[in-house]
């Protein structure tokens, strides 16, 4: 979506659309707690998936980062195999899939990352995660104050039920992480169906469901070009060609009209109290700490992410972290597409 500058707010959403005033009635995408289990999202490698792996790091060791975006180059056809079941959970399943199994014991940091990166491409384009291009994306807890500029992800406070790049020109369909290793205690993921709340929204809440395919406010995060405008504008909701689209992160929302010196209508208000509370009932909710050589991908406009505070562990070399990839094969891979 092409970015459109208006004063201090830019445009980045697309038109608004008519809400819709009856269930999207996908029970694939709106599923709920008691629909699913989370052992559903599971990809397990096997020995000679990680045969593979072996040989494909091998391959991709010491080369340029660029030689990772060619995935569909590498000689995998096992993990390609692998990966197909991901793209099947991602886009016709709950929307939610974990490799299970990958060999991050046996492959140095570096070589992980790039395969990791290669295995991501066969799900869609990797794409930059920040306004300077980065494309691998480190969370780990910095020690920064959670704020304006700083990423939650560079923290470990709670984040709670988002989207990523929910205030972006082009939010990537497709999350991916590859975990190095986990938190001591906390930092334990769950997954959320946006169709199952936008339903839930036409029976309880349908006006205050409409408010939400208006546009509204975004932080921007301060990942943008030097003296842009701060605050993005967009709808949550949008049902487009392709089915219903999501962008959320409630929080930000309530800070960009912050930011642009704007106070939040009574509606948006409490529309966005409402969307919360139903993300915050178990009932729409499933959990899953994400462990040590797992992969997890999300399909990023139909799934919001939780993830609660943690504790690092004392020990420098096993603190939480995770690497981080985006994809999406429309638009181009710059952040804003």
């Amino acid at each position: 979506m092409k970015e459109r500058r208006v004063g201090d707010i830019i445009d980045v959403g697309p038109p608004a659309t008519p809400a819709s005033v009856s269930p999207i009635g996908d029970r694939g995408r709106g599923w709920r707690h008691e629909d699913v289990t989370i052992r559903d999202c599971f990809v397990s490698l096997g020995a000679d998936e990680i045969d593979e792996a072996h040989r494909a790091a091998a391959q991709l060791r010491g080369k340029p980062l660029r030689n990772s975006l060619a995935g569909p180059a590498l000689e995998i056809p096992r993990l390609r195999a692998a990966m197909r079941q991901v793209s099947e959970r991602l886009d016709h399943g709950m929307g939610v899939a974990i490799v299970d199994g990958f060999p991050v014991d046996d492959i140095e940091c570096e070589a992980a990352k790039r395969l990791f990166l290669a295995l991501g491409h066969l799900i869609a384009r990797p794409v930059a995660q920040k306004w300077n291009g980065t494309i691998l994306y480190d969370v780990t807890d910095t020690g920064q104050r959670h704020g304006y500029g700083v990423r939650g992800s560079y923290t470990n406070v709670e984040l709670c039920f988002h989207t990523d790049n929910a205030f972006g020109a082009a939010p990537p369909d497709y999350v991916g992480l590859l975990c190095f290793h986990p938190a001591r205690a906390g930092g334990v993921s769950r997954f959320c169906s946006m169709t199952a709340v936008h339903d839930h929204m036409v029976a309880l809440h349908p006006q205050l469901l409409a408010r939400l395919y208006r546009p509204m406010l975004w932080d921007r995060q301060a990942e943008h070009a030097p003296c842009a405008p701060r605050v993005a504008r967009a709808p949550m909701y949008f049902l487009g060609p392709d089915g219903l689209r999501v962008r959320a992160n409630p929080g930000l929302v309530r800070t960009g009209h912050d930011l642009a010196g704007e106070t939040i209508d009574d509606e948006l208000d409490a529309a966005l109290t409402a969307f919360q509370s139903i993300t915050e009932d178990p009932a729409f909710w499933v959990e899953c700490p994400i462990q040590r050589g797992q992969l997890q991908y999300l399909n990023n406009v139909d799934v919001a992410h939780y993830r609660s505070a943690f504790e690092d562990s004392p020990d420098a070399g096993r603190r939480r972290h995770l690497v981080r990839t985006w994809h999406r094969n429309h638009g181009g891979p710059s952040y804003d597409g």
